[in-house]
């Protein structure tokens, strides 16, 4: 397992992307706004936050352990990952660029929930935080999807990272929501302003990140598969 900074920044940028993209925002600031709705201490919502992000970190770790685990415990996938994996990364990483700039459509089964379930959660305090970001993370939409299981799974799969990587990439995803609790806490005017703005800047970075998978994806492919660069 030997990874440095660049491998660090994406996976914690991933996650962050993962958090502000439009279905996963909706998402978080319903969470965060159901979970505290009966809180009336800005600490406590924020608090609450914590733990709602804290459960969807603990998903996505095991999700991703589960994945690695499971292909790195067989010998002949471990020997094909190894020899293979700059190969393999191209073309994933070229067409979860095209999903992430939406080019190509990623449709994905929509995760009904109980409204008697996410109530009783939602008045559980702490531990139904965590229950709520649990079950969270598991409904992905397609953009959150790409990043996850187009990006941090395969990188985890090239360093055998069962938990680092994984593990940052949950932190990624808490900074923003903590940051709306924060908001959202002390002033529901100003947290207006700051989505409406949130939503312009995630636009143009979702894009400059597809972008980049793309031209790492197309870079991979044409240096591992078809030899034509050397450099």
């Amino acid at each position: 397992m030997d990874f440095g900074t660049a491998q660090i920044f994406s996976v914690i940028w991933l996650g962050i992307l993962t958090s502000i993209s439009p279905c996963p925002l909706a998402t978080n600031i319903a969470a965060t706004t159901y979970i505290s709705r009966r809180i009336k201490s800005p600490f406590t919502t924020v608090m609450a936050a914590v733990a709602y992000t804290l459960g969807r970190t603990i998903a996505y770790v095991l999700i991703a352990s589960a994945i690695i685990a499971g292909l790195i415990s067989i010998p002949g996938v471990s020997m094909f990952l190894q020899a293979h994996m700059n190969k393999i990364l191209g073309p994933v990483l070229l067409v979860t660029g095209l999903f992430i700039l939406e080019l190509v459509p990623l449709k994905l089964p929509a995760m009904r929930l109980n409204n008697d379930m996410l109530k009783r959660m939602g008045d559980a305090g702490m531990p139904g935080a965590v229950a709520l970001g649990v079950l969270f993370a598991l409904g992905f939409c397609p953009v959150s999807a790409a990043l996850f299981f187009g990006g941090v799974i395969p990188l985890s799969l090239e360093f055998q990272s069962r938990l680092f990587l994984p593990l940052l990439y949950g932190i990624g995803t808490a900074a923003p929501v903590i940051g709306f609790a924060v908001i959202i806490a002390y002033s529901t005017r100003v947290a207006g302003l700051f989505f409406n703005r949130l939503a312009v800047f995630e636009h143009w970075f979702r894009r400059i990140t597809g972008a980049v998978f793309v031209l790492i994806g197309a870079y991979f492919c044409l240096k591992y598969i078809f030899g034509v660069i050397n450099f």
